[in-house]
């Protein structure tokens, strides 16, 4: 497969990569990584990336301004995003191929081809496989970027989805030159009205006597605190770091009214959930929607019952 994508990419003049909509450091990282290894390993050929720019990680990354007319015979690629409702510029469909490159369970197997690699830890960590699989050049930007989003999804390598193999390509990016040290603090780090909410979260958390946590974070208290929903992302892993904690979810309150629901869980798969509410991911990491109290309240006791299990 990955002769076939290094075909695909060689065949086409403009290669366009999308990502999924809300970026983490692994989308933007896995998307513009790409991006700079295309540059970098084939300069004649025009490289693009869109999306919305994120604005707490304006830091690491930003997008292209992309015209339709872009897109008249262009290759497309969408990393990190494992079903079609959530590739950020719905204009991803206009090119003559589409390929996908993920690391999630590979439900929705859309694109003419797809390099689908569930036992990676992030997409990140693919694209830089596939570069050093491929015998590709990197720059320091580049591992960078790749480095950034295996820290991101490896939660700075505490998670299960840290392997080997994980360790040895950040060991390889890690050997050029850039302030690793200083891309972990400024990713460990948040504004003080973050810090704020954390409070917040572990005064409000509801925990049952099994292990099972929730806390619901409203637009009043966004307002009140002066906080965008990414902005929120800071804090979803402050619940399992109570030892009582097994699995738990937040529930963010979205302009619309329904909430977008974060999951994790430290033993116990919790995805069949989020697939079962607008959502889906990882085993013990995962996203959902929820269009009502009523419907907060069924996810809660949903992963009441999966604890249980224990």
């Amino acid at each position: 497969m990955n002769q076939d994508i290094l075909r695909k990419i060689k065949e086409h003049e403009t290669i366009i990569i999308h990502r999924h909509t809300k970026p983490d450091p692994d989308a933007l990282g896995s998307q513009v990584g790409l991006k700079k290894l295309l540059q970098r390993n084939f300069p004649e050929k025009r490289v693009l990336v869109t999306g919305r720019d994120e604005p707490t990680l304006l830091w690491l990354a930003k997008m292209d301004d992309v015209l339709d007319s872009d897109y008249d015979g262009a290759l497309v690629i969408v990393t990190d995003t494992a079903n079609q409702a959530r590739i950020d510029d719905r204009r991803y469909k206009r090119g003559s191929a589409l390929i996908k490159l993920d690391h999630h369970p590979n439900d929705e197997a859309y694109g003419d081809l797809w390099l689908v690699d569930t036992g990676a830890s992030s997409a990140s960590e693919i694209v830089a496989h596939f570069a050093f699989d491929n015998g590709l050049n990197l720059d320091a930007y580049t591992a960078k970027l790749l480095y950034a989003g295996i820290l991101g999804d490896t939660g700075r390598f505490l998670y299960p989805s840290t392997s080997a193999k994980t360790l040895n390509i950040a060991s390889r990016l890690r050997a050029y030159e850039f302030d690793a040290a200083g891309l972990a603090r400024r990713m460990e780090t948040f504004p003080y009205k973050v810090a704020k909410l954390q409070g917040y979260v572990y005064d409000h958390l509801e925990i049952d006597q099994n292990g099972a946590a929730r806390v619901v974070i409203s637009q009043e208290l966004l307002k009140t605190y002066d906080l965008t929903d990414a902005e929120t992302s800071a804090i979803v892993a402050a619940p399992g770091r109570i030892e009582d904690v097994q699995a738990w979810a937040v529930f963010v309150e979205q302009a619309d009214g329904h909430y977008r629901v974060r999951m994790r869980s430290k033993f116990l798969p919790i995805n069949q959930i989020a697939k079962q509410h607008d959502g889906g991911g990882h085993a013990l990491a995962s996203g959902a929607n929820s269009y009502s109290l009523e419907e907060n309240d069924v996810i809660y006791h949903e992963i009441q019952k999966i604890v249980t299990q224990r």
